[in-house]
């Protein structure tokens, strides 16, 4: 897995970085597949930060 897909699937590039990534993703298949195998986990991080915790303690 290359380190920039899930910076780029989290959002978490600057604005450089993430137009060289874009860049880049135009023509690389295997960064193309890995996006699509990390699409969902920004959701799912949400979701469980709606998941209460076993201790009851706010996760915020």
């Amino acid at each position: 897995m290359h380190e920039e897909v899930a910076a780029y699937v989290l959002g978490v590039l600057d604005v450089e970085e993430h137009e060289a990534f874009e860049r880049h993703l135009d023509h690389c298949e295997d960064c193309q597949a890995e996006l699509v195998e990390l699409a969902a986990v920004p959701g799912r991080l949400d979701e469980l930060r709606s998941v209460p915790s076993a201790t009851g303690d706010d996760p915020r």
